[in-house]
């Protein structure tokens, strides 16, 4: 399953890899990208992994999460 995720806060090329290890960590997460510019998380997941799950990590490195909307 992929989902999208607005998340707010991040300035710079370092905000993205911090996002990007935390939500790797997430049980179930196969792939992420991060896109600085559009401000956006695509996660891949081979497994149920709830929305308060990538919320949480996002949360957990100093970012803002927004809706999870699933592609």
């Amino acid at each position: 399953m992929k989902r999208l995720i607005k998340v707010q806060g991040m300035v710079c090329k370092h905000c993205v890899m911090h996002v990007t290890e935390a939500l790797k960590e997430v049980p179930g997460v196969t792939d992420v990208v991060v896109s600085l510019e559009d401000g956006t998380a695509t996660v891949d997941t081979n497994a149920p992994v709830t929305d308060e799950a990538l919320a949480a990590a996002i949360t957990d490195v100093g970012y803002t999460p927004g809706p999870v909307t699933d592609l």
